[in-house]
C-alpha cells in the first residue's frame, strides 16, 4: 500500500528504540524527513538518517528545545507522534508504594511531554492539515495493581487524543491513539527492565518469565508484539490513506483487551 509520505516532515518522540526507533525506521523508509528526539541518542537511530536531538523530555524545557529545532529544522510540521513514555524507573509498584515524586514524574513524561509537543507543533499542524498519533497502551484500559501511576497517565493521554480530534478536527488536523499491549522492547525484554522487574517479583527467572507471557496475559495470538507492527500501524494512521479515521482509539495486543 502505498501510504503517500514522501515529502512530508514528521517528529517523533522516545525514538532511541523500541517503537520510537521503528517508527522513525518506518517513516523514513517512506520519505518522510523526520527529527527522532530521545534523551539518550542510541547508533541506532542515529544510523536511521533522521535528524536527531537529545532531549529530556519530562521537562517543558526539553520538549521546547525539541520543538525549535525541529521547527527550524524541518520548515514546519505535517506529523506528529508523540511515543516517549513509560520511563526506565518504572516499577509494578502498587497505590500506597507510589508517591508524590513518582507521580509527577510519569505523568511529566508520559502525559506532559504530549501535552507540551503538541502545543508547539499545532500551528504548523493545522496550516498543514497534519495528523498527530499519541502511544498510549492497553493499561489504560485494562489497568492491574501496578504501576498505578503509568495506568492513570496513559488513560489521561488516550481521552486527551480524543480531546484533541474534536477540538481540532474541524481545522484539518486528525488526532489518534495506538494502544499496544505487550512489545518486544526493552521495557518487557531487558532483564534490568520492567519485566524483569515483575519476573523478580513472581520469583522467576526473566527467560522463563518472557516465554511463559503469552498464556499467562491471554494473548490469543500467541506473541508478544514486535515494534515494527506497531510502526507500520502508526504510519498508516498518519497516512491520507486513512484519511476519515481521527479520535479513535487503536489496540494492537494480540487479543489481550477482551472487552469491546
Amino acid at each position: 500500500m502505498d501510504l503517500n509520505l514522501t515529502s512530508k516532515t514528521a517528529v517523533v518522540t522516545g525514538a532511541g528504540r523500541g517503537i520510537g526507533l521503528a517508527t522513525v525506521r518506518a517513516l523514513t523508509a517512506e520519505g518522510v524527513r523526520v527529527v527522532g528526539a530521545a534523551r539518550t541518542l542510541t547508533p541506532e537511530l542515529k544510523d536511521t538518517g533522521a535528524h536527531t536531538v537529545s532531549a529530556d523530555l519530562s521537562t517543558a524545557e526539553g520538549v521546547a528545545a525539541l520543538m525549535s529545532e525541529a521547527l527550524d529544522t524541518l520548515g514546519g510540521i505535517d506529523l506528529l507522534v508523540n511515543n516517549v513514555g513509560a520511563g526506565d524507573d518504572m516499577d509494578p509498584c502498587g497505590f500506597l508504594d507510589t508517591d508524590d515524586a513518582h507521580w509527577s514524574r510519569v505523568f511529566d513524561l508520559n502525559l506532559l511531554s504530549a501535552v507540551r509537543a503538541t502545543r508547539a507543533a499545532l500551528p504548523s499542524l493545522i496550516e498543514r492539515r497534519g495528523s498527530i498519533v499519541n502511544v498510549s497502551s492497553i493499561s489504560a484500559r485494562q489497568p492491574t495493581s501496578g504501576p498505578v501511576a503509568y495506568s492513570a497517565a496513559k488513560a489521561a493521554l488516550t481521552a486527551l487524543g480524543k480531546t484533541l480530534a474534536e477540538e481540532f478536527g474541524p481545522l484539518g488536523v486528525r488526532v489518534n491513539t495506538v494502544s499496544p499491549g505487550a512489545v518486544r522492547t526493552p521495557v518487557w525484554v531487558d532483564p534490568d527492565g520492567y519485566g524483569g522487574k515483575v519476573a523478580a517479583r513472581a520469583g522467576m527467572d526473566h527467560a522463563t518469565f518472557l516465554e511463559q507471557m503469552p498464556p499467562a496475559f491471554g494473548i490469543v495470538s500467541g506473541r508478544i508484539t514486535e515494534p515494527e507492527e506497531v510502526a507500520a500501524l502508526i504510519a498508516f494512521l498518519l497516512s491520507d490513506v486513512a484519511g476519515n479515521i481521527t479520535g479513535a482509539d487503536h489496540i494492537i495486543d494480540g487479543g489481550t483487551v477482551k472487552t469491546a
